[in-house]
């Protein structure tokens, strides 16, 4: 993590918070805090934001959709598209964006499990410990015998 001070002048022309916006843009921002200053020399704001860089920024604008029909076996992804299904019917349950349950990626990754269990997830990359805590009880892995929520093969 970084630290980033910035300070914009009140009657700045547009020129500082340009240069502040195309920082933001470019990295990975994990807190902004402002403070607005004034004194002998003037009145204006300063920034400080806290930021990690992206190692490759261009791989954000040249990011291309998977096609995960191609990627994955038929079972396999037979398996995640009903990992899509439960993902859909949980966010709307729970008022939020599919993408924030799992990605696409995550449940590609949990789609290759044999079994899909607490610890299991948490081995996948980008599914941590808050997550599992609220979404996992959707997609843990049932018997065929048991009615509760999840998937069985």
């Amino acid at each position: 993590m970084q630290i980033k001070l910035f300070t914009i002048p009140v009657g700045d022309s547009g020129g500082a918070l340009q240069e502040m916006n195309a920082f933001l843009r470019g990295n990975k921002i994990l807190e902004v805090e402002n403070h607005f200053v004034g004194n002998d020399n003037g009145a204006y704001w300063c920034f400080s934001v806290r930021y990690v860089e992206r190692a490759y920024p261009e791989a954000d604008k040249d990011a291309k959709k998977v096609d995960y029909r191609k990627v994955l076996d038929e079972a396999t992804f037979e398996k995640f598209s009903r990992l899509r299904e439960i993902r859909k019917r949980v966010a709307a349950e729970e008022a939020v964006s599919a993408f924030i349950i799992f990605t696409d990626e995550e449940l590609a990754e949990l789609a290759r499990l044999d079994e899909i269990t607490e610890k299991a997830m948490l081995g996948i990359k980008g599914i941590g410990e808050k997550k599992v805590e609220r979404f996992a009880k959707y997609f843990i892995t049932q018997p065929k015998t048991d009615e509760t929520p999840g998937i069985s093969d």
